[in-house]
Formats: C-alpha cells, structure tokens, sequence
C-alpha cells in the first residue's frame, strides 16, 4: 500500500488524540503588553543559555556531533544570548532541542520567522553548512515542475528494486508565526482555514475528507492507524522544541478517497503536503501533489522570503521544502562500507524507512533528496531522480 510511506514518520502523531506533554506547555501565549514588558532577555534564560554552551561543550556533550554544536561558538552565545524577537523567542528556544537531544543531527527550531535574521550569525552558519547556501545567495523563483512531470518516468519499471515512492513539501500559512509561538486560537483560526481550502477541492483525484484529533472516535483512530495515516504527538526533539504546544487543539489529518494524497495539519509545520503511491512513477506523483498544492494556494496564502523561500520551523527544509523519496532495496550496494558515502556525493540523504533517526528494516532504505534550499521543487525532485537512478545502474553491476 502506498501508506506504508507513513510508517516514516511514525514517531510523531498519537494513535490516540493525548493531551500535550509538560513540553509543550503554552510558553508564548504573551499578548502585545506583555511583549512589550518583557522586551529584555531575562537573567535566568541568559543563565540557561550559557549552561546549554557548557553542556554541549563539557563532558556530556563530548559525542555530540550536531551542527549546533560546531556553530554556537563562545562569540555567538555572547552576541545573541541577549536578544529576543518581537514575539517573545530567545536563543534558548532555538537550541533548547539541541542541547537536551545530543544526538541531533541540526540540533536548532526556529520559534518564529524573525528568527532566522534576528539569530542569524548561528542560523546562517547551520544553513550554509547543511545546504551549501550562503548568505548571500537567494533562492530561485518558485518552479514545481508544470508542464514537465514527464520527465519523470518510473525509475523502476519492473519492481525490482523500488517498493514505493512519495514526493512531500512544507507549508506555513501567511500571518503567522511557528509552533512555540502559536496560541490555541491561532491553532483553531488556521484548522479552519484549511478545512475551508480542503472543501474547494474539485478533482477527483484530491476530493477527500479530513479528520481533527481532538474530539477523534476510536473507530476513526482504528481506520487511520491501520492506513498508517495518524501519527504520535511528536518526538523528543519536537517536544524540546515546544512544538506540542495546545495538543490535540487544531491538528489533523486529511487524505484524498484513493489515499494517494495527505495533509497533516499543525504537525510540525503548519502543513505537511504529501502525494505518494505504491511503484516508481515520480512524475505521478509529483503531478499530484502540484494540484494539491496550487488547489490550496488558492484559498489561503502562504509563507515566503525572498531568500529563503518557503519558510518552516526546521532550518532542513527551507527553500524548496520538497523531500522526493523512494523505498528502495538495493541489496548489494547496501553492503558496501561506503554505501552512505556514494549516497551523500549523489547528494542524497538516507534513512531508515520510520523516518528520521531510524534504521533500515529488512534491507529497504527511504533515499531522498538531500538539499531542499538553493534548488526549486522541481531541481529537488530532479536531484532525488537522478540520484536514485545512478544507485539502481550500481546495483546492476555490483557482483
């Protein structure tokens, strides 16, 4: 089944709707005076902020290898470990993931989109490492990939190697901020919104239904857990990242009747936009998910920077937001010792099938593309393309 993709993320939405762990406690409901009054950092926060340096570079922290680490310099905490955006975010809640979760690979959330210029001497550093995109580049204009989805034949016509393929991108709705700094209302303001969109749907293809958690029947639960469609509250370095704020309050998920087509809402950004289906045939899916996309955009306007693209709460998924991926096995190159290696100089990312910090199950591996800033949606899913097609001619000749 093509939902077997959602076993990637399985970490995240509950099989049950829970109420939202003491991480997620409503740390940013301020109002405008309060900002106001609370316009200095302070001294418990600073004092948090420096034992979070001293963490990551004391004892505990010695096998952290995360990009936070390397980027928040002794110079960098000085400089911002003062400053705080017009909605109450400080440096503490950029890292505050990071420092409790030393295993992160990034280790750093942005609580709010001023974040990335007011933080930027150690957002800026993270990006340029992670994406190869300086401060001085700009994104390219917005290019999904209309008018050439058949470029993308199936990379795997017989089956032999690809059990699935899914093609994803993030969005955040113009207006307002990202999960730490979202009130309950502005949860409930933004499900509606969305639903609205949902209910303009006119292709067949898209038309479907959308389920809220909070007020969930256990028989609804049964049914998308059984799709692989409904996803735990977040994982540990969500919930560090007080992204589980208000829980269950305006999450939900919404699938298309053939289950090819899926949207969460107010999971880790405020929409996750997913097409999919069993096989090899990218430019399916990819045309799918432009009409999802454009069909939405219609209704409701979303969040872009002139440099930084489309906006989310991870620094990863900037720009493009697009993750093009395949389940593939590819028993013979996987053995190889430098099997991450030949991956990674195709410019693609490897992961275990649940997702990020996951291992790989019975030999099949979820291959994306790496970069989603500097490159449009269209260049990303090229990446992922031909990368994916380079591994499958390796297998081939692999003895």
């Amino acid at each position: 089944m093509a939902s077997q993709f959602l076993r990637s993320t399985n970490s995240r939405y509950v099989a049950g709707v829970l109420a939202a762990l003491g991480a997620g406690s409503a740390l940013y409901t301020l109002t405008p005076q309060q900002i106001q009054a609370k316009s200095e950092v302070d001294s418990a926060t600073i004092k948090k902020i420096e034992e979070a340096y001293a963490k990551l570079n004391g004892p505990e922290g010695a096998k952290c290898k995360s990009l936070l680490k390397k980027h928040l310099t002794k110079d960098v905490v000085d400089k911002l470990k003062t400053k705080k955006t017009n909605l109450g975010a400080t440096l503490y809640d950029c890292i505050r993931s990071g420092v409790y979760n030393l295993d992160a690979g990034v280790g750093v959330y942005a609580p709010d989109a001023e974040a990335y210029t007011l933080f930027a001497p150690l957002f800026d550093k993270i990006i340029e490492e992670y994406h190869g995109f300086t401060p001085k580049q700009k994104q390219p204009p917005v290019d999904l990939g209309e008018g050439k989805t058949k470029e993308f034949p199936p990379l795997d016509p017989k089956g032999k190697y690809i059990k699935s393929t899914r093609i994803r991108c993030g969005r955040s709705l113009k207006g307002y901020p990202f999960n730490p700094c979202l009130t309950q209302d502005n949860y409930l303001e933004m499900e509606g919104k969305v639903k609205k969109a949902f209910s303009e749907y006119s292709d067949k293809e898209l038309k479907g239904k959308y389920y809220p958690l909070d007020g969930m029947s256990k028989d609804t639960q049964k049914q998308l857990i059984a799709d692989h469609f409904l996803f735990k509250e977040g994982d540990r370095h969500l919930q560090y990242a007080n992204a589980c704020n208000f829980w269950p309050k305006g999450r939900g998920i919404f699938h298309n009747n053939d289950k090819t087509f899926l949207i969460w809402v107010n999971e880790e950004d405020h929409m996750r936009i997913i097409s999919m289906q069993e096989g090899s045939d990218v430019g399916k899916v990819l045309d799918r998910l432009i009409k999802g996309v454009r069909g939405i955009e219609k209704q409701v306007p979303f969040s872009r920077d002139d440099r930084l693209g489309w906006l989310t709460f991870c620094p990863t998924n900037l720009g493009s937001t697009v993750r093009a991926s395949v389940h593939i096995a590819l028993p013979k190159l996987a053995a190889r010792k430098d099997f991450i290696e030949i991956c990674e100089k195709l410019n693609l990312q490897v992961r275990g099938i649940h997702g990020e910090h996951s291992e790989s199950v019975g030999g099949v591996y979820d291959i994306s593309n790496k970069a989603r800033l500097g490159l449009s949606e269209y260049q990303a899913v090229k990446q992922m393309y031909d990368g994916v097609k380079k591994l499958i001619e390796m297998e081939e000749k692999e003895k």
